[in-house]
Formats: structure tokens, C-alpha cells, sequence
């Protein structure tokens, strides 16, 4: 739509088909529509195309990449699965106002059009609205300012309003006193409550009926054992602790990594978000195992038993789809999402200063997994400072 004589055209074509071949587009694309000029955007204004456009986009899965170059040169990037290519958010312009030292900002977690960041210097949290490029300071927690390494992807919930809505819940969990304790801030009242959690005496729903009624966050991740709080998804339940058991381990894997791993003979990344674990198993490179380097073997999925005390394992890889990603790697690490029974892994892995992006997701009612394949992201000269999925973006 650079050329203003084939936007003119365009945009004489009649109002149904130019909506109906707009909603073929991503979100991000269709906001960039309204710059064109007034005819178009009047068209994605109407009320009945923001409808439909929302009742679409609120169910795309996004993933979400933040990276760091020169000073300012900070970006959001943004792959969804509706889409073939990478987009660019410049949140620079959103965030110089508010705060001066952006480059020492890191992305924490995304829901709907709300984007969290920490301040690693200051220490503060900061909520991004991308759609209405409007920034807001959230007040410290009761446990006072936090930095980078003080949060856990695993033990944080960002959860947006209903669409249209300017509203937020951010949840966390956290070990006090040895006592587990869950945290959270809305944005409505733009304050804290802190509580302490119970133990569970109870069976939770099957795993195919816990979407959307449980948020679950990790405060313990441990070799084999566990800490995780559950909460009703609307906050109308006190959260109540879980300490599900691993026993699916052996002797040959007594090195374990958490959320992020070396080589160096690391055999078992844990990977842990919304009540379930990613178990990626690897393998040395050479026979001696002398290098750092190692190999993917396998890749499974567990869950919390029904009383929440044992990790269960779901599901592995097909071994047509292990084959299609298996790859050496000298790093690596990941994330985990379910939304709507459907469960998301996501593993960067890089070998020889290249990354390389894994994106598989889970249906674990029909048993199914799909390798989403990802277009070229050139990570060359930036740092990347966090990495999320996320869903619900909507036209304001």
C-alpha cells in the first residue's frame, strides 16, 4: 500500500469484500490499515468489522521476543501463528517517556494488549498497552523492589481484561518464611494483596477440564519435587499448595537444569508453566563427552496428577516430529503455556552463536502435536531480554 494510486483503488472496491480480505490479515496489519487513508480506516473502525476482528484475533497464539541492541534500539518482536513472518513492535517510543534507561529493561510475560517489563537498575515494573501506546508504573510488591533475577517465568500471571477493557491482573508466587504466598496486583485499584496459600486436601479437575479454571504458579521447581499454588482463574478461591513428586528420572540424569541450560553434560532440562512440565533429554555429541556440546533425544510432557502430588507423563514426541528437530545445541532454554487444553513449548536453542527457535504445541484431548514452523529471526548483534507466548491481542 505504498503506492497512493493502488491505495485509492483499493479502496473503491466495495466495504464487505475489502473487510472480508482484512480479516485475512494480523492484528498488526490491520492497525497499520488505518494510516492509509480515511476510507480505509473507516472501514476497520466499524464497530461490526472491530467485532469480528476481535472475535478472531483473541484466539491467535502469539510468541513474543524482546530484544536489546545500541542504546534505544529496543525491540518487540512478534511471530503469531496466523501469520508467515516476524513483526516489529518498536517499544522504544512507548517507554522513553516514562523511563530514561531503557536498555537496561527486560520483558517478563504478555496477555491480551497488556506487555510487562522490569526495570533491572530501578527495580520497577512497568505495563505496556501496545494498541493504546500508553505506559504504566506499577507500584513495588509488599516484598518491596524487585530486579531481573527475582522473577521466575513459571511462578508469574499476567492476565488481561476483557477485550476493550484497560484493566489487569498480575500474579506471583513466592517462598516467605518458608511459607508459600501468592501475590496480586490490579490494575483497577492500582494496588497489592498478598495471601498465604493452604494445603490441598482435595482432587483437582482432569486435565482435559482444567482450562480456564485454574491458574497454577511454581514456586518450587526442584529435582523431584515441586511447590506449585493453584488458583481459581477469577480469584474467587484461595490458592492451595501443591508438592507433586518427579519419579521418572534415573541415574544417568543426576544433572538437571531448570527453565535454562548449558552443555556441559546437563542431561535434563525442566521447562515449567501453568501446571505442567516440559522434559527435554539430550544426549552427549561425542562418545567421551568431553565437549560442551549435546543433542536433543527427547522431548515429553507431564502433568499434576489428580491430587496434585505426582508429576504423570502425558505425552512424548513422536519420533518422526524428534527427528525434525533434533539438533546439537550448546544452550538452551524454554517456555510452557496451556490455554484451551492446548499446551505450547517453546525451545531457543544456540549452537556456534546461531539461535535457533523450536515451536511445538500440544492437543491433549485429540492427542495430537503439530510443529509450527517458524520464519528466519536474525538474533545477530542484539540481546535477547525475555521470551513469552501470549494470546487475546485486540483492536481498541
Amino acid at each position: 500500500m505504498d503506492n497512493p494510486r493502488l491505495a485509492v483503488g483499493f479502496s473503491c472496491l466495495p466495504s464487505e469484500l475489502l473487510q472480508s480480505i482484512f480479516l485475512r490479515l494480523a492484528l498488526p496489519e490491520i492497525v497499520r490499515l488505518k494510516s492509509i487513508n480515511k476510507s480505509i480506516a473507516s472501514i476497520v473502525s466499524d464497530q461490526d468489522f472491530v467485532r469480528d476482528c476481535n472475535y478472531q484475533s483473541v484466539s491467535a497464539d502469539w510468541l513474543f521476543i524482546y530484544s536489546k541492541g545500541w542504546r534505544r534500539d529496543s525491540v518487540l518482536h512478534g511471530f503469531t501463528d496466523r501469520s508467515d513472518r516476524w513483526f516489529k513492535i518498536p517499544v522504544a517510543g512507548f517507554l522513553t517517556p516514562v523511563i530514561r534507561d531503557i536498555e537496561d529493561l527486560y520483558f517478563l510475560a504478555a496477555s491480551g494488549n497488556f506487555f510487562l517489563f522490569v526495570s533491572n537498575t530501578r527495580k520497577e515494573l512497568l505495563s505496556v498497552n501496545i494498541l493504546r501506546k500508553t505506559v504504566k508504573k506499577i507500584p513495588p510488591s509488599p516484598l518491596g523492589p524487585r530486579g531481573t533475577s527475582s522473577w521466575r517465568r513459571s511462578g508469574m500471571k499476567l492476565v488481561a481484561g476483557p477485550p476493550g477493557s484497560d484493566s489487569f491482573r498480575f500474579l506471583f508466587a513466592e517462598l516467605v518464611e518458608n511459607r508459600p504466598i501468592l501475590y496480586e496486583y490490579n490494575s483497577e485499584d492500582n494496588k497489592w494483596q498478598s495471601t498465604e496459600a493452604d494445603e490441598n486436601h482435595g482432587d483437582l479437575p482432569r486435565v482435559v477440564e482444567r482450562a480456564g479454571h485454574l491458574i497454577f504458579l511454581s514456586v518450587v521447581n526442584g529435582m523431584n519435587e515441586s511447590v506449585v499454588l493453584a488458583i481459581g482463574s477469577h480469584g474467587e478461591n484461595k490458592p492451595v499448595i501443591l508438592r507433586p513428586r518427579f519419579n521418572g528420572g534415573g541415574i544417568e540424569e543426576r544433572r538437571v537444569a531448570v527453565g535454562f541450560g548449558w552443555g556441559n553434560g546437563i542431561s535434563r532440562l525442566q521447562v515449567y508453566g501453568d501446571g505442567y512440565m516440559m522434559i527435554v533429554r539430550s544426549d552427549n555429541v561425542d562418545d567421551d563427552g568431553k565437549t560442551k556440546e549435546r543433542v536433543l533425544k527427547r522431548v515429553e510432557i507431564w502433568g499434576l496428577s489428580p491430587n496434585g502430588r505426582i508429576w504423570e507423563r502425558i505425552s512424548k514426541l513422536p519420533k518422526g516430529k524428534m527427528g525434525q528437530i533434533k539438533r546439537a545445541y550448546e544452550v538452551i532454554m524454554g517456555c510452557v503455556e496451556e490455554r484451551n487444553g492446548t499446551i505450547r513449548a517453546l525451545l531457543m536453542s544456540n549452537y556456534k552463536g546461531l539461535w535457533h527457535i523450536i515451536w511445538l504445541s500440544y492437543d491433549i484431548g485429540r492427542d495430537n502435536w503439530t510443529l509450527l514452523p517458524l520464519p528466519y529471526f536474525d538474533m545477530k548483534g542484539l540481546n535477547m531480554a525475555g521470551i513469552t507466548f501470549s494470546s487475546g491481542l485486540t483492536i481498541v
